[in-house]
């Protein structure tokens, strides 16, 4: 396992190295590392992710860009879409790991490609509008149409 503990303040104040999550594709030709800093986590039913997983929803993780990094297989990826815009799978096994969305800025790592438990949570439910009619959302978690709205008010 990539684990590592952090976040604690050492003797002089300073902040040790953040977690680092392993995550692998099924076949494990491609393995990454990612830091355990989620901005958010969230279920989309939107057409193009229950497409692109074959599933009723999506679970996924959003982090910046920068805090995802390929340690294995970098060769077996497979992009599907534009460098700032796109779905990257392991060629040999089809796994999606992860999206590259929001102008290139961040990536949405598909949790269930995740090796070790990450400290975030999925807390919504996105384009629930646009769900697939044979699934019934059975929790909790609030759901929005589309994208999660914040109140400004």
């Amino acid at each position: 396992m990539a684990q590592r503990e952090g976040g604690e303040g050492n003797r002089d104040g300073a902040t040790s190295t953040p977690r680092l999550l392993a995550g692998s594709c099924q076949c494990g030709a491609v393995t990454y590392a990612v830091a355990d800093e989620f901005s958010y986590a969230l279920n989309c039913h939107c057409s193009l992710c229950r497409r692109a997983t074959g599933s009723a929803f999506k679970p996924l993780a959003g982090i910046a860009r920068g805090k995802l990094t390929i340690t294995r297989g970098k060769d077996a990826l497979n992009i599907l879409g534009t460098e700032d815009w796109h779905d990257a799978r392991c060629s040999l096994c089809g796994s999606l790991l992860y999206a590259i969305v929001r102008d290139g800025q961040f990536a949405h790592v598909t949790m269930g490609t995740l090796v070790d438990t990450p400290s975030i949570r999925p807390s919504a439910h996105i384009f629930v509008g646009s769900k697939a009619e044979w699934f019934t959302i059975t929790d909790d978690l609030p759901q929005y149409p589309e994208h999660v709205v914040r109140d400004t008010g």
